[in-house]
C-alpha cells in the first residue's frame, strides 16, 4: 500500500508562486511515474504535470507549460511541484498520483494511489 500526502496549498494573489509538495510512505514509490492532477469546483478532475521513474522525462498540461514545473526526489520519495505566474483559473484542489507505469501517463485512470488533495486559490 502506498499514502500519498500533499502540503503547500494555500491562498495567492495573481501573477504570484507556490511549491507542492507530495511525500510518499508505504511501498516504495520511485519505481513509478507520479503525476499532478487539478479539480476545480464543477469541473472535472484534470491532469497537470507528469514525470516519469528517472524523473527524466515530463510532461505538462498545455495550460500550465511555462509556469509550472514538477520535479522528484527519489531519496526523499517527494515530489513537488512549483507553480508560478498563477492565474485566478489555476483555482483548485490539487492531487498527487502515483502510477503503476514507469513512463508518464495523463489518464487519471492510469493512477492507482491518490493523495487526499491541497486546495490552492488564486485571487485576482
Amino acid at each position: 500500500q502506498v499514502q500519498l500526502v500533499e502540503s503547500g496549498g494555500g491562498l495567492v494573489q495573481a501573477g504570484g508562486s507556490l511549491r507542492l509538495s507530495c511525500a510518499a510512505s508505504g511501498r516504495t514509490s520511485s519505481t513509478y511515474s507520479m503525476g499532478w492532477f487539478r479539480q476545480a469546483p464543477g469541473k472535472e478532475r484534470e491532469f497537470v504535470a507528469g514525470i516519469s521513474r528517472s524523473g527524466f522525462s515530463t510532461h505538462y498540461a498545455d495550460s500550465v507549460k511555462g509556469r509550472f514545473t514538477i520535479s522528484r526526489d527519489n531519496a526523499k520519495n517527494t515530489v513537488y511541484l512549483q507553480m508560478n505566474s498563477l492565474k485566478p483559473e489555476d483555482t483548485a484542489v490539487y492531487y498527487c498520483a502515483q502510477s503503476e507505469l514507469s513512463l508518464v501517463t495523463v489518464a487519471p485512470a492510469s493512477y492507482t494511489y491518490w493523495g487526499p488533495g491541497t486546495q490552492v486559490t488564486v485571487s485576482s
